[in-house]
């Protein structure tokens, strides 16, 4: 069945754009669905379609309709999944390297979400309807080849929570990432805006014309010759900020395709090399995430450990790093 979503609009929020407002109070919408329900007359402000340019005022009355979901949009795919728990509220999944979060504009399959429908209609069990047809319960995303730890919610109360903690930014997450070169200092703060680059559209910048807030703070795990492990926490969630906070310090994540690929180094040694030149994306790992149950208000606590890519070079940059400080070398 459909669902209403009713806002009245706050003398703080007056004068602004009405898909903005949108987007703001409806932050499981992604802003091309928020686009859609325009277009469809499935928003309503004081009782009349509006368009998306419209400026709200206060007291405004907006009505959005999601429109019935149909099951058939999204098929479930036996996929596997790595689950590291699972109630009647929630789902916690190591998401692996290689698999997109969820449908969209090209890939109608083999994704996340194909696999949590799958796996609900093995188990009898639900996903939230919020975020559907194509993100049913999905409150957070990782990049396609990002691992780590995700959360989906399986009833609309328990995404109402959790999307909740992650606007208020009360939900922590902890990231890993070996980057290039050698981070001068041992731990810090990224305090840089950013947005769609002014000339590459689909890339993510500090070079825009609309940029947001985006915070990352950093701390040093490890230093190799050529390389430094990061610990990573995020203040914003902004789509791919942690890899373009790194680039634009000129620490590029390694294996990143988009924002810092860089040719493997002719003078290290022939298995570090080989390892390498074996990373297809970036090593970036979501390794810890902490929040509070929606039902029971017990704080939980999830830990993936790095993934077989990443481990593997880690080991040998170790490896060669204790060969180095050595007695006698």
């Amino acid at each position: 069945m459909s669902q209403a979503f009713n806002f009245t609009v706050s003398s703080e929020a007056a004068s602004g754009r009405l898909d903005l407002f949108l987007a703001s109070s409806m932050p499981q919408l992604s802003r091309s669905a928020i686009k859609t329900l325009l277009a469809n007359g499935h928003v309503l402000v004081n009782g009349a379609p509006a368009k998306p340019g419209r400026k709200v005022r206060a007291g405004d009355c907006i009505e959005a309709v999601l429109p019935e979901v149909k099951a058939e949009m999204v098929r479930g795919e036996d996929i596997p999944l790595d689950i590291l728990y699972e109630d009647a509220d929630l789902i916690v999944v190591n998401k692996p390297p290689g698999l997109t979060v969820h449908p969209g504009a090209g890939r109608a399959g083999g994704t996340l979400v194909n696999a949590l429908v799958h796996h609900a209609e093995r188990t009898g069990g639900t996903l939230s309807s919020v975020g559907a047809p194509l993100r049913p319960g999905i409150v957070h995303r990782l990049d396609k080849d990002t691992s780590g730890v995700l959360v989906v919610a399986k009833t609309d109360t328990a995404y109402a929570s959790l999307a909740s903690q992650f606007k208020e930014h009360t939900s922590s997450r902890k990231y890993v990432a070996l980057v290039w070169g050698s981070v001068k200092d041992d731990e810090g703060i990224i305090n840089l805006p950013i947005g769609r680059d002014a000339t590459h559209r689909k890339k993510i910048s500090t070079r825009t014309r609309r940029s947001k807030k985006a915070v990352t703070g950093y701390r040093v795990l490890r230093r190799y010759t050529r390389f430094t492990l990061l610990g990573l926490t995020l203040e914003t969630g902004r789509t791919h900020q942690i890899r373009v906070h790194l680039t634009a310090i000129h620490h590029p994540v390694v294996g990143d395709q988009t924002y810092g690929k860089r040719p493997v180094p002719p003078i290290l040694s022939k298995p570090l090399a080989n390892e390498l030149t074996g990373i297809k994306r970036q090593c970036l790992h979501a390794k810890t995430l902490g929040f509070t149950h929606p039902s029971t208000g017990k704080r939980m606590k999830f830990t993936s450990p790095l993934p077989e890519d990443m481990a593997g070079l880690i080991k040998i940059l170790d490896e060669e790093e204790a060969a180095l400080n050595r007695p006698g070398n």
